[in-house]
């Protein structure tokens, strides 16, 4: 008899690294497959980055309280922080959906100008695409196409010992932002006549359903002559992030809880909602900022940027991976964000598949 393993035992990353664990690279122009932000090719001059990320109805998004314009907007950014964490300039994207007949033309128009509102932000090109029908919603596809010089690219395995752990931005309003809907959409279902209570929590709203790429992070390390040595994108939390760039770099790291960026309504939201702050920032997701290690004597220059923090720095292997609390302690750093296939999960986002 056949026996049959569930996907959740293995998670998304455990079965991707199954799925493509026997992959052998056949043409030279593959500089980078399987295993980061973006695949890397060579096609002279420059090297062309290519990622893609899929959001499905229901899992990755929810119409209930999604604004179509904003789900089109928030596609293409996420695809372009891929091309971002690579350190290169997003290009081109074809995009594919998959469409049921609850849609109207009027509410695609919607999901493009989004998109193209977004193109127009991060200078992408829209050159194609494919449209299906769909039996259980809206599904969309985007594949990104960018550029990089060789020098300029930067991967997640190439972090060293004793270099800065550093962050854009601040972690965990996303999350927030999400909980917030999913209280209110509760609220409404119980008394349709309720109007929803937002007042003093844009922001976290905001980074929720339409985050931002942080273009103008890459933008000003470029200008103060400042390449990451490692670098990585913060989709699924930023201790899963942490986790990805310490296994691949063959490195530990300890970080200071401290040190870590949270926005003021994203503590006033964990404290109404009864929950730690930090474990939001640590395993919420899709903030979409930056995550990357430097060398130890570019702290002050780092520091002197706007938005960006040192929170902490890589060590030996064999220390493992850890973070020190406010009162002292230290802790194992562990992901417990995001994860596809688990049973009853959540509907948050996933990370990107790579």
């Amino acid at each position: 008899m056949t026996k049959y393993t569930e996907l959740s035992t293995l998670g998304e990353f455990g079965l991707i690294d199954h799925l493509t664990s026997s992959i052998h690279i056949k043409n030279p122009s593959t500089v980078k497959g399987v295993g980061d932000d973006a695949a890397v090719l060579d096609y002279g001059n420059k090297k062309i980055l290519v990622s893609t990320d899929m959001l499905i109805q229901g899992i990755h998004f929810d119409l209930t309280y999604t604004p179509l314009k904003h789900l089109g907007y928030k596609a293409v950014a996420v695809n372009a922080s891929d091309i971002y964490a690579m350190n290169g300039t997003p290009r081109q994207i074809v995009v594919s959906l998959a469409i049921s007949n609850h849609f109207s033309v009027e509410s695609l128009e919607e999901l493009y100008a989004g998109m193209y509102i977004a193109c127009e932000e991060y200078g992408i090109d829209l050159v194609g695409g494919d449209t299906t029908s769909s039996k259980t919603g809206l599904c969309i596809n985007i594949t990104i196409l960018g550029e990089a010089g060789e020098s300029e690219i930067v991967y997640r395995n190439t972090a060293k010992e004793n270099q800065l752990i550093c962050v854009s931005g601040n972690l965990g309003a996303a999350y927030m932002g999400l909980q917030l809907l999913e209280r209110e959409k509760v609220v409404f279902q119980d008394n349709q006549q309720s109007q929803p209570d937002f007042a003093g929590n844009e922001y976290i709203l905001e980074r929720q359903l339409k985050p931002e790429a942080r273009k103008d992070i890459i933008a000003a390390l470029k200008e103060k002559n400042i390449r990451p040595t490692a670098m990585i994108d913060i989709s699924d939390g930023l201790a899963s992030e942490i986790l990805h760039i310490c296994k691949d770099s063959r490195v530990g790291c300890n970080i200071y809880e401290e040190k870590i960026p949270i926005d003021y309504q994203t503590f006033k939201m964990a404290e109404e909602l009864n929950m730690n702050a930090t474990v939001c920032a640590l395993s919420g997701g899709e903030d979409y900022e930056l995550l990357f290690t430097a060398p130890l004597d570019q702290y002050d220059m780092l520091t002197a940027l706007p938005d960006i923090s040192v929170i902490g720095h890589t060590t030996n292997i064999s220390e493992g991976c850890s973070m020190t609390t406010r009162d002292g302690n230290t802790f194992e750093l562990k992901a417990q964000g995001w994860t596809n296939f688990a049973p009853a999960a959540p509907t948050e986002k996933k990370g990107n598949e790579k």
